[in-house]
């Protein structure tokens, strides 16, 4: 059921100075341009490696999900783990009928695709995010 990891998402107070280790001590040139997700509450960027993408994320507009995350941790980090699924809608009733917490239904993610995320109390405290494969 559970697809190869999409993502890693990491917290930041600015994508513009997050992205500069990148490109500094890596050498990453591919990371796309900063966009805003309102129904996230996110502005977010990727950094493409060979094997995955780490997703950038700052608060965007009221009451962001990512401003409780950045008052523990001012300086950013790791927020959440993303892997693909086939079925979003399947995913959750298989996450359901285990026992997760899924927070809140389906809603299009920055990939353009629908997502739900599991609580971290059922993951070692790691918030999960699953994501339905893109169809292009």
């Amino acid at each position: 059921m559970l697809g190869p990891l999409n993502h890693v998402g990491i917290a930041v107070p600015s994508i513009k100075e997050a992205v500069k280790p990148y490109r500094k001590l890596f050498g990453i040139k591919d990371i796309t341009r900063t966009k805003a997700l309102p129904a996230q509450g996110v502005r977010f960027a990727f950094v493409n490696l060979a094997n995955a993408q780490i997703e950038l994320i700052e608060p965007y507009g009221d009451n962001s999900p990512i401003e409780k995350f950045l008052a523990k941790n001012p300086k950013g980090g790791q927020h959440h783990v993303c892997f693909e699924v086939e079925d979003i809608y399947k995913a959750k009733a298989h996450m359901e009928k285990k026992g997760a917490t899924i927070l809140g239904e389906p809603r299009i993610g920055a990939h353009g695709t629908l997502v739900i995320f599991v609580h971290p109390k059922d993951f070692t405290g790691t918030l999960i995010e699953l994501m339905e494969t893109p169809k292009h």
